[in-house]
């Protein structure tokens, strides 16, 4: 989609402002450079990320002077397995983040044109058409299976939270598998909506699915993820990425959290009541919610980008899509920040 599309003939203002959008949430550095906001003074309700991390526990400092002990990797990937519900005989990788794995599987997924279902999150088209695919943009599964051999989706999907029963899914895969073929399922935010999951139903399934762990338990600085399916992918991804594929201190705390479900379940009351309230409130400034997730909100407007400049030169720094104009995404503020977002919407 052209970056103008959707816009007035001579818009320039907002062609150049789309242009600019960031191609991930976060870079504050750059955000900082523009706007004239110090990086530390920022509200950053740009990435999909809880906003109430999982405490750090005091870790040891041989998490951070050894090399990653085999056994304790080990145990992270039984834990992922016991989390996510994992039949035995799929094979669990664990990952330096769930983005660092999709621009490996195009060089490990069978051969064949990709469909991705679209509009979602764009590494995914980046990572195929890099790895020379052709890649076809979907709005359905069914005209997926029916156009490629792969099929990718995220469930539930980024921007827009639109989601696919673990049914249709497996139905898909079906189809997939008798022409040779694979279904990729991103579930970077399950964990919100752990009903989605497709993994306790894909015994035997030629599902490949990609769990990011940084985005639920707020910690996406430790960079851990995992990828979960059958074992000539997967088995080979793992080979890939090595002995030590993540660190120390995150197999240390994402073990822990992964078997932490007391927290989890606390988490995500609270992250759907702050998604609640972050919706009621920007419709109360006259904003329409479109999708969404209990971890972002989405927002249909003819006035994206004035919002998201707004916002930005009081210091909140939101989500704007150069491919999707006429969209700006909230990721969850906490308790002082919904504070702030009421007062800088006042001016929108």
């Amino acid at each position: 989609m052209p970056i103008a599309s959707g816009l007035a003939q001579g818009d320039k203002s907002t062609m150049l402002d789309l242009a600019l959008a960031p191609r991930h949430g976060g870079a504050l550095t750059a955000a900082s450079a523009r706007y004239g906001v110090a990086v530390r003074d920022w509200l950053d309700l740009s990435t999909g990320i809880n906003p109430h991390p999982y405490p750090l526990p005091a870790l040891s400092p041989t998490d951070f002077h050894r090399l990653p002990d085999p056994a304790a990797l080990s145990a992270l990937v039984e834990a992922a397995r016991a989390g996510y519900g994992v039949p035995p005989a799929s094979t669990v990788a664990a990952v330096p983040g769930s983005d660092f794995a999709l621009r490996l599987l195009p060089l490990l997924c069978p051969a064949g044109d990709v469909a991705i279902l679209s509009p979602t999150y764009s590494g995914h088209a980046e990572a195929w058409h890099a790895a020379g695919r052709t890649v076809r943009a979907v709005a359905s599964l069914e005209e997926g299976a029916r156009l490629a051999p792969i099929v990718v989706l995220v469930n539930p999907n980024n921007p827009d939270g639109r989601a696919f029963a673990p049914d249709a899914l497996i139905a898909t895969a079906r189809a997939l598998a008798a022409r040779g073929g694979v279904l990729v399922v991103d579930e970077a935010f399950t964990d919100v909506a752990p009903a989605l999951g497709v993994l306790p139903n894909s015994a035997g399934e030629r599902i490949v699915v990609l769990r990011s762990f940084g985005k639920f338990y707020g910690l996406a600085g430790l960079r851990l993820g995992f990828v979960l399916g059958p074992d000539d992918i997967v088995g080979a991804l793992r080979r890939q990425v090595g002995d030590w594929p993540v660190s120390g201190p995150a197999i240390a705390l994402g073990r822990r959290a992964l078997l932490d479900t007391a927290w989890q379940a606390e988490a995500r009351v609270r992250l759907q009541a702050a998604r609640k309230r972050l919706g009621d409130l920007l419709e109360q400034t006259g904003l329409e919610v479109v999708g969404g997730t209990d971890l972002f909100v989405l927002v249909d407007t003819p006035r994206a980008v004035a919002v998201h400049e707004t916002l930005a030169r009081q210091g909140i720094w939101t989500r704007i899509f150069s491919d999707q104009p006429g969209r700006i995404r909230f990721g969850l503020p906490d308790e002082s920040g919904f504070a702030r977002l009421a007062k800088a919407l006042a001016q929108v």
